[in-house]
């Protein structure tokens, strides 16, 4: 056990750093944040002092090996726009994105796995494919078309919930589910194709001989190891959620790291990009290493292996 959770640092360091290093390098090709922050006419005297004054005029490899010795100590410089810490513009907007992306998640399993579950156990009826039709809809919907219809169905026509912004239950509901709503398309299409493959097992049918009760066969048979394909399906949308829920935050105008990030880049203002890629990076990577210990609870051969 303590192998694999070795292995599995290693692997999550690791790819943090790869993320990191192409986001260094991607942003330096973007352009020179000094023509951009300093009024036009510039003289190059003056923007050859602003670029010492930001640290961007030495070479690309001085700058990499500062900022990987800076980002281990969690500093990752000042914000040329906030002229603050960088780490504390991405920190005030972490909480939000966690918020609408663990809201989007939870509405989704109940939602998707419901629907999975319903289709599995009616396979062949008009129930299933009703239901796989609404999951392929929900999957096929672009997101910025299925907020802004929400928007004005729910708070301009009907007036329920505010238009956008923050703070409530009520501001929450909306954007989350519209995040939601691929989500749980998403869980649903899976978790029916994984409860049919375990119905077809040998297990499955030795549990209903023994004349077990439907509902311990469902929970303790069936349900516990069809949950497995579906942990990993989590863990790529939660990742996809923290990083690419920038167009629901942008539509709602929800106060989130994707949103701040965007904002960033519009101005080049590197500090913020690298802090907030690096944050979403590590609470991905987070994510996806507690889902591979899940493994181990939902299927003791894992473990053992």
């Amino acid at each position: 056990m303590i192998r694999f959770l070795l292995g599995r640092l290693g692997e999550s360091a690791l790819a943090v750093l790869g993320v990191v290093t192409i986001v260094f390098i991607v942003t330096r090709l973007l352009g020179d944040p000094a023509i951009l922050m300093l009024p036009v006419g510039a003289t190059p005297e003056q923007l050859a002092s602003f670029r010492a004054e930001l640290g961007i005029d030495r070479p690309l490899v001085v700058q990499y090996a500062d900022f990987l010795w800076n980002a281990v100590r969690g500093d990752f410089g000042r914000s040329f726009q906030h002229n603050r810490p960088a780490i504390e513009v991405v920190a005030e907007r972490m909480p939000a994105t966690l918020e609408l992306a663990s809201s989007a998640i939870a509405l989704g399993l109940l939602i998707g796995g419901g629907a999975g579950m319903i289709a599995a156990m009616n396979r062949g009826t008009a129930l299933e494919v009703f239901v796989m039709l609404l999951a392929l809809l929900g999957q096929a919907t672009p997101v910025f078309w299925l907020g802004l219809m929400l928007i004005l169905f729910f708070a301009v026509d009907l007036g329920w919930f505010p238009t956008g912004g923050a703070g409530t239950f009520w501001h929450l509901a909306l954007p989350a589910l519209t995040l939601a709503t691929f989500t749980s398309a998403s869980i649903a299409r899976l978790l029916r194709s994984s409860v049919i493959d375990v119905l077809r097992e040998d297990y499955v049918r030795t549990a209903r001989a023994k004349g077990l009760l439907p509902r311990t066969v469902m929970v303790w048979h069936i349900a516990r190891n069809a949950l497995i394909p579906v942990a990993t399906m989590v863990g790529i949308l939660a990742g996809e959620l923290l990083g690419g829920s920038v167009i629901t935050e942008t539509v709602f105008a929800w106060p989130g790291v994707g949103r701040v990030i965007i904002q960033a880049i519009e101005v080049k203002d590197f500090p913020v990009v690298q802090a907030g890629i690096m944050m979403i990076a590590v609470t991905f990577v987070s994510i996806n290493f507690l889902v591979d210990l899940l493994y181990g609870v939902l299927d003791p051969r894992i473990r053992l292996r």
